[in-house]
């Protein structure tokens, strides 16, 4: 019965670290103004959020104006009410952001410091992901794999 006990929590272990998402998405949240948010990304000092909704995305926005770099990561449903440009494709991969020619069109502001048109920045990108927890990282699920290796060579002595 103990065995059996084991092999679930491992199981379940496994599946959660894999992104299969029993509990939900969990994603980075972080700026790139934060240390260990920007590139090269340190995970050990962002352990990740749990997403608001069930079908939920993670996000990677990188803004770039000639040298200078933001990036910023979150889930989508925290960027819907307040993002824009957000682009009309939410599937996996990486595409320009949208432009809102409605965006500031009723404002008459001389002042350009504002960004009322959010035209600041030469480019910017967003990158969706959603098959594995934490994924709006730069780096890969290598993690999660050696985790379930070792759960897995732990199972081993039950197995035999």
């Amino acid at each position: 019965m103990r065995s059996l006990i084991y092999i679930a929590s491992t199981i379940l272990l496994a599946s959660e670290c894999m992104g299969l998402g029993i509990l939900g998405l969990y994603c980075y949240k972080c700026n790139s103004n934060q240390a260990g948010c920007g590139t090269p990304f340190n995970w050990l000092w962002y352990w990740g959020e749990q997403c608001e909704e069930y079908d939920d995305k993670c996000v990677k926005i990188i803004e770039r104006k000639g040298a200078e770099e933001i990036i910023t990561r979150q889930c989508l449903s925290q960027l819907q009410p307040y993002r824009t440009d957000i682009p009309a494709d939410h599937y996996e991969g990486c595409r320009p952001a949208a432009k809102d020619v409605r965006l500031g069109h009723y404002v008459n502001n001389s002042i350009k410091e504002l960004d009322i048109h959010r035209d600041h920045y030469d480019s910017t990108t967003w990158c969706f992901c959603y098959f594995d927890n934490r994924c709006n990282s730069a780096t890969s699920s290598v993690p999660s794999i050696l985790i379930l290796f070792i759960s897995l060579v732990g199972l081993l002595p039950y197995l035999i």
